[in-house]
């Protein structure tokens, strides 16, 4: 598989791409662990609980304030997956789908194991994170589909019917490979969110998430990386949906003072389209990180899903110093994140310098093996 056209970094361009991986990864844990602390609640259990102005900063849950779910912990092992192949290239095996399969059995081992297995020299430095080892409220689709060793395909892919937005909030991270071509960023999210969905909704959904935290991170508008998007999904059978669920939260950014009424227009349910439209409208109205985070987990429909893409696309758009510093403070699993952001950030710029087919740095292998 090729990745299309390399970019070639001078320094103030790594500082950027830095910059803006670690903001959509913190971003979307950030968004993710502000939604979880509303997690099943309808717009009036939330403003009874929070007052008129509902949730406004993080309140305490899974034992802490700041805590995050699945959500995010699957988008770290996409990251990690997406570290993997690029390391695993090497020898001559390219195949990032499988890679990425791989990492996110890892994450499943974490949902059952009491912490991490020393025995195993080829799980890298992610999956030793003790912090990781807990279950936030993963979906059904996402243990069946991680249930055995099996990767779904778009052929046959893992729950044909499934059409939630497990694999869309997953999948940002695929949209911050740069050098890669848009078209071969949709595909990668689409053959990824095989592993667990069959609908072509919930594929094309992820697929259109990547394309715009791709455009994003290459430093197009929110706005302009949209309309691309828009224009890739076009020749994909089955794009209606998404398609639709898009501009209807364009068009929505003109109807009035933003609030859960027009956010709701969008959708109250967990399927994969209804939660990216709630996202972008909320990203693309909020003044800032926080007014687009705080109005993405107000409403009565999947607050974590809905704050975490939201937050991935401001992060993206903005960079990690927009984010509020009073959530960063407070963030589960803060060190981690920035961690595997510089390293991907690093591998991305900078992997020759770290790995041939001939020679590699050995403390490089030691956190991503190849094997």
């Amino acid at each position: 598989m090729s990745t299309g056209t390399t970019a070639v970094w001078g320094r103030a361009q790594q500082q950027d791409f830095r910059s803006r991986v670690r903001g959509s990864l913190l971003g979307g844990a950030i968004g993710d662990a502000l939604g979880a602390g509303v997690s099943g609640l309808g717009l009036e259990a939330i403003r009874e609980a929070h007052g008129a102005d509902g949730l406004t900063d993080f309140v305490a849950t899974h034992g802490r304030r700041g805590a995050v779910t699945a959500v995010t912990q699957l988008t770290l092992f996409t990251v990690d997956g997406l570290i993997r192949a690029q390391v695993r290239r090497d020898t001559g095996a390219w195949h990032p789908p499988t890679d990425v399969h791989r990492a996110h059995l890892r994450w499943a081992a974490t949902q059952s194991a009491w912490g991490p297995d020393e025995r195993r020299d080829d799980n890298g430095w992610l999956a030793g994170e003790e912090w990781l080892y807990a279950r936030r409220a993963p979906t059904r689709e996402c243990l069946v589909g991680f249930g055995d060793a099996t990767m779904g395909t778009l052929a046959v892919p893992k729950n044909p019917a499934a059409r939630d937005s497990a694999a869309l909030t997953r999948s940002g991270p695929f949209g911050l490979l740069v050098g890669w071509e848009p078209q071969l960023v949709l595909q990668l999210a689409v053959e990824c969110a095989a592993h667990t969905h069959g609908h072509a909704t919930a594929q094309l959904a992820a697929g259109a998430f990547a394309l715009m935290i791709h455009g994003l991170a290459r430093g197009e508008t929110l706005d302009g990386s949209v309309q691309h998007t828009l224009a890739m999904l076009a020749d994909r059978p089955g794009n209606e949906q998404v398609s639709d669920a898009l501009r209807q939260a364009l068009g929505s950014v003109r109807q009035g003072i933003p609030g859960p009424a027009l956010i709701e227009a969008l959708g109250d349910t967990d399927s994969a389209e209804e939660v990216l439209a709630v996202a972008l409208y909320c990203a693309l109205v909020g003044e800032d990180v926080r007014h687009g985070l705080r109005l993405a987990v107000n409403h009565s429909g999947p607050s974590a899903a809905t704050g975490a893409v939201c937050g991935a696309l401001l992060g993206a758009l903005h960079g990690e110093t927009a984010l509020p510093p009073a959530w960063l403070a407070e963030l589960e699993g803060r060190a981690t994140v920035l961690e595997l952001a510089d390293d991907f950030a690093m591998e991305m710029t900078q992997g020759p310098a770290l790995h041939n087919p001939t020679a590699a740095a050995p403390g490089w292998l030691a956190r991503y093996p190849r094997g």
